[in-house]
């Protein structure tokens, strides 16, 4: 989100932190500054609280990739595999899904299985790809990708690392391979902003949408963030068009008239809450 948005936010924090919160809060209403199906997770561990969202449009290019109807046809394939999902999908596909994880959490989700179980990753083949090289475990991928992290420039990122040769380059593992392999650490929204502020580095090149740049300016002032181009010569960062629909304005008028509010079947809302507690059961069974 824009720097604005955070600093009035009761909570910041990425998808593991926000699911942990929103199904911890007492608050009888939730306005979730960001995207739908980040507003869906909190409804689907909320369903007797109001759930709202600034702007009912900002939806997602990772969701938007994997359609259950197209999902459900994919999975039929492969009977034996169990699917773990990103939270970046819709509840529609958490409903398909045997457990959720996050960033933060994939790897120790993924290893929770049996060694010899088989299972189907969606939706992000990036993400997947990086589990795979890490675990060393082969899983089904579903192809699917979020815009933001497809479109850094390789070329460009290069040439900031020789203009800046002391900067350490951080880069979140939704990014492609050939951008990851520049990265001298790779991790989650949270991973990359606690190691900016406990890393020795005075600067650093970071490979995420670049609204994460705001909290770690904040955390370390005295240090430098770089934001890594993409391919658009005309641009010098990239940003998230669905995210920044949000707008202070509209997190007002979300507030004083508590819409647009979130909804969903209650079939698919509980089918989807299963994966989703999965999730954090075995995350706080890791110390997540």
């Amino acid at each position: 989100q824009e720097g604005d948005i955070q600093d009035v936010a009761d909570y910041v924090g990425d998808s593991l932190g926000l699911s942990q919160k929103a199904a911890n809060t007492d608050a009888d209403l939730i306005l979730f500054a960001g995207v739908h199906f980040m507003a869906e997770t909190a409804k689907i561990l909320n369903p007797h609280k109001k759930v709202v969202l600034p702007d009912l449009h900002a939806g997602c290019s990772l969701s938007d990739s994997c359609p259950p109807q197209d999902f459900a046809k994919f999975k039929a394939q492969y009977p034996d595999h169990k699917v773990v999902s990103y939270i970046n999908c819709s509840a529609g596909l958490k409903a398909l899904s045997d457990v959720i994880c996050t960033s933060s959490n994939a790897e120790a989700i993924v290893r929770s299985f049996p060694k010899d179980q088989p299972i189907i990753f969606a939706p992000d083949r990036n993400l997947g790809r990086y589990l795979v090289r890490k675990i060393g475990k082969e899983m089904v991928l579903w192809d699917g990708s979020c815009m933001v992290h497809e479109i850094f420039s390789h070329k460009r990122i290069v040439e900031l690392m020789h203009e800046h040769p002391e900067a350490k380059v951080i880069a979140h593992p939704e990014c492609e391979e050939h951008i990851l392999d520049l990265a001298s650490f790779i991790g989650s929204t949270a991973a990359m902003l606690r190691y900016s502020e406990e890393s020795d580095a005075e600067s650093f090149i970071v490979i995420t949408e670049s609204g994460l740049l705001h909290e770690m300016e904040k955390r370390s002032p005295h240090k430098t963030f770089i934001p890594a181009p993409n391919e658009d010569e005309s641009c010098e960062c990239n940003n998230c068009p669905h995210m920044k629909l949000n707008t202070l304005e509209k997190v007002y008028l979300c507030l004083k008239h508590e819409v647009p509010e979130i909804t969903m079947e209650e079939s698919i809302r509980v089918k989807a809450l299963a994966p989703i507690e999965r999730m954090l059961e075995i995350s706080a069974q890791a110390g997540l």
